[in-house]
């Protein structure tokens, strides 16, 4: 598998459409769009969203957030970790449940202010218990009503060593 490479600290903004690399040079919205350098651009707290994606199937697991923190960590050692909005703090995929995500791939997209991980998984990635965080849909031709679309995989007291 080939190690990515992170480079530095969030961008600053230098003028509309740009964005300064983390080797202070100033690149244009084509640059960030169609060039080569990973200049990841995160919002106003310092976050960029994470889309997890099964690598296998290609189902979306989950949505997250990361800090400039959370994404070093997750390219330097290959195992998924986020950044708790909730909690104000790191959150290494698994480091509870056991349920961990091995980063296979990191895309980016054509503004750098979305990432989705390709990552390889075990069983249950939703701390409710089932693959996906996405296990409801809304019910065709109503505006509030959800049905299941997938049953739990995995007992989620057992894991967090709840109740």
């Amino acid at each position: 598998m080939r190690r990515l490479v992170a480079f530095g600290s969030p961008n600053r903004k230098s003028s509309i459409g740009n964005r300064r690399s983390d080797k202070g040079i100033v690149l244009e919205s084509k640059q960030i769009e169609e060039g080569l350098e990973f200049t990841p651009k995160f919002n106003s707290d310092g976050l960029i969203p994470a889309i997890a994606q099964d690598a296998k199937t290609g189902q979306v697991l989950m949505v997250a957030w990361m800090n400039r923190e959370a994404l070093d960590h997750t390219i330097a050692t290959g195992r998924a970790t986020y950044y708790s909005r909730s909690r104000k703090k790191l959150w290494k995929k698994g480091e509870e449940s056991g349920h961990v995500q091995t980063v296979r791939q990191i895309l980016v997209d054509c503004d750098q202010d979305c990432l989705i991980l390709k990552v390889a998984v075990d069983e249950g990635q939703c701390h409710v218990g089932y693959q996906s965080c996405f296990y409801r849909a809304l019910k065709p031709g109503t505006a509030s009503d959800l049905e299941f679309i997938a049953q739990k995989v995995y007992d989620p007291a057992a894991a967090y060593g709840k109740k």
